[in-house]
Order: C-alpha cells, then structure tokens, then sequence
C-alpha cells in the first residue's frame, strides 16, 4: 500500500462511517490533537526508553499510547452502528490509581509551578498541554455533533496523570520545580 493515496490533496479526508469531511471538520481536529498527543508522548518514551530509573513510566506512557490509538478511532467514527466504539466506559477510572501511586512519590502542591525541568519531564508537561487542547477539541465537537462520552472522561483524567508524570520524572532527574512567583497557595489536600 503507498503512503500516498492522492484522496486527500483537496483538503477532504475519509472518517469512519460516513462520507469525506474537510480537514478542518471539527471532528477531524479533535482526533489530529489526540494523535498529536500520542505523538509527543512518543518523544518522552524515546527519551526515556533506555532510563531503567524511570522504566515503570515508559510502560505507562506506552499503554496511554495504545488508548490513545482507540480514542482517535472513535473520534473519526460518526455513529453508523456499524462499528463498536473501542475506549471502554472504564477508561478513566483505571488511570485514577496510576495518579495516585504517582502522586504518592511527590510532595504535595501548594502553589501552581512553572512547565519545564528535565527534558523528559518538560516534554510530558507539553504532551498534557496537548491533550488538553485536545479535551477542548473534544468538548466543542460534542456540541456539533454525537462523540463517544468516555473519550472526554479519558482525556481529562489524562491530563491529570500526564502532568503527575511530569513532577515524577522531574523529581526522579533531580531537578527541582519552580513554583510560579505570584502563585497564592491554591491547593488544598
């Protein structure tokens, strides 16, 4: 099969049960931010792959990278019966114990803190900002049209173990993080 297929060189793209939609259709821009999240949780992965410091969250991180594979697909399917949606309505409660095993590795936060640290850890802060763009893609496409409802509860528990995984690798590297200077103390326990 080519990787090339000439279909898409008008700005039209096929999703799933349903006619070609332009490539700026909201649907098509929901899944392109999921796959752009798969895609810069891959970076991390690459970085970290060969780190058996930090191996437990590779492994984690390429498990996201599978659910994310199963949210994009049923993002791109219009609801025709024809297909089954893949993301389980249990997606985002299974994530709720990796967050908290994580969390249990960090000191709490009290003040908001800058994105950044090690390179890993900085590029998995991004990968949050992605799949939270992601969510508000997700979020402005249910208003046009029917999406799956676990997506969008998959996406934002997502963010929150992306951004947990973060500190985690942060605080693995040591590198210390840095909190915003005109952050109040805003969380509470």
């Amino acid at each position: 099969m080519p990787i090339y297929t000439r279909r898409g060189d008008l700005g039209k793209t096929q999703v799933i049960g349903s006619t070609r939609r332009l490539k700026d259709d909201a649907r098509v821009g929901a899944y392109g931010s999921v796959d752009e999240a798969g895609a810069v949780i891959g970076s991390v992965i690459a970085f970290v792959a060969s780190d058996t410091a930090v191996s437990d969250v590779a492994e984690v991180l390429i498990a996201v990278q599978q659910m994310l594979w199963d949210v994009g697909a049923d993002l791109a399917r219009v609801d025709d019966k024809k297909h089954s949606y893949r993301t389980p309505d249990t997606a985002a409660t299974q994530l709720e114990p990796i967050i908290d095993r994580y969390q249990g590795e960090l000191p709490p936060l009290t003040q908001f803190i800058l994105r950044g640290g090690a390179p890993s850890g900085a590029l998995l802060h991004l990968a949050c900002t992605v799949v939270r763009r992601a969510e508000r893609d997700v979020v402005h496409l249910q208003r046009l049209e029917t999406i799956h409802p676990p997506v969008l509860t998959y996406l934002n528990r997502l963010s929150d173990l992306l951004f947990v995984l973060a500190r985690v690798l942060n605080a693995r590297a040591g590198v210390p993080e840095v909190i915003y200077e005109h952050s109040a103390h805003v969380f509470r326990s």
